[in-house]
């Protein structure tokens, strides 16, 4: 038998046993305390995204029971209600209603479904308690499942759009084009908007009133609980200086940033940025995608080339952006201005912007705020 038969012979074993391997220990998915497999399914020649399928048996709960949720008792049998944002309806409808007739007809359930954009309580009725608590958790996982492909809607945000800083701003912009426009993939193109500067702590999709409501509770509830003790009831005085590329490549850069740090040279900044994320994070409004917030003002971006209102892709989606971009050469950006100064900035507030708006100062509008004086 030759090499590349022995190969393939090995390749299949091998595939094989990863198959078996996602059978015997399927993926977790962990939703608000509790812990949910995966169920692994073989393809079929009309698989949807929509008919993807979850299991929960009792060995998947972590630190409280599958039933956490409230089912009541009625007069014809047992119901939940379930509060779930209007866009997500069409994933537990699944294609042509094949998923919510599933989950109905293996639970033994009814699922009152509202109409289309009309928000309200999913509602699941059945003459049996365990068979609401299955397709409660169907749902539950779908829901969750889907919600991590969905675009983010708002971010939390440091502002850093004050004149002076917008004006250093388009200097360097001015001084870039100047030197370094003979640069492969140099333009004005890649510039942000200056009274968008700022900075991300983490993004969110918050896909109906009631969810941009909770984070603004939220946000009020951190300020109370470790934000006015961070920042001492007074602004936080910031440098902007210098810039930093995001890839390995400085002759094929996507994002060129500025750096920030506090003048005092404390951590109080990153603190209140990495404490905000670890608390939207645990209450379910907020993916976590870095073990430490990473702040920096963008500055050139290469998705502002196509579309100069695009913002930042969060790391879940930026995977097929990335492959649409044209890069540009930075070695010369970099060389020239390691060491640029920005500016010197007060902040004072955590905004919950709005992604793709503007304000009356051309910044993003803000769904709410905390302020630290």
């Amino acid at each position: 038998m030759g090499d590349g038969s022995s190969g393939q012979i090995l390749i299949l074993v091998f595939q094989q046993r990863e198959n078996t391997m996602e059978v015997l220990r399927p993926p977790l998915i962990r939703i608000g305390g509790r812990v949910y497999r995966k169920k692994h399914i073989r393809e079929q020649p009309h698989q949807h995204e929509e008919e993807e399928d979850f299991y929960a048996g009792p060995e998947d709960c972590a630190d409280e029971p599958c039933d956490a949720f409230v089912v009541e008792e009625t007069e014809r049998g047992y119901q939940c209600a379930v509060d779930i944002p209007s866009p997500l309806y069409k994933y537990i409808i699944g294609k042509k209603g094949e998923t919510k007739k599933k989950i109905e007809t293996e639970t033994r359930t009814s699922i009152i479904i509202p109409k289309p954009g009309v928000e309200g309580e999913i509602v699941i009725t059945g003459q049996h308690r365990n068979g609401i608590i299955s397709a409660r958790t169907r749902i539950d996982v779908l829901v969750e499942s889907f919600r991590k492909k969905q675009p983010f809607t708002h971010f939390l945000s440091f502002a850093l759009n004050q004149l002076a800083i917008q004006e250093r701003f388009l200097q360097f912009k001015e001084e870039v084009l100047e030197k370094c426009s003979n640069d492969y993939g140099v333009s004005s193109s890649l510039f942000q908007n200056p009274a968008k500067l700022h900075l991300t702590i983490g993004t969110l999709v918050l896909l109906n009133e009631q969810e941009i409501q909770k984070a603004q509770e939220l946000l009020q509830r951190c300020k109370e609980d470790f934000v006015d003790s961070i920042a001492g009831g007074k602004p936080l005085t910031v440098e902007v200086a210098g810039v930093e590329y995001m890839n390995d490549d400085p002759a094929m850069m996507d994002v060129l940033y500025a750096k920030v740090h506090m003048k005092d040279g404390s951590n109080k900044l990153q603190l209140i940025a990495d404490r905000l994320t670890d608390r939207f994070v645990t209450s379910g409004l907020m993916m976590k995608e870095w073990d430490r917030v990473k702040l920096h003002a963008t500055v050139m971006n290469t998705i502002f080339r196509k579309d100069p209102s695009a913002e930042e892709q969060s790391n879940r989606s930026a995977g097929k952006f990335f492959k649409e971009r044209e890069s540009f050469d930075g070695r010369n950006i970099l060389k020239l201005f390691e060491n640029f100064c920005f500016g010197e900035v007060q902040l004072n507030s955590v905004y919950l912007s709005q992604r793709f708006s503007s304000d009356s100062s051309g910044y993003y509008a803000t769904s709410g705020q905390l302020n630290f004086s």
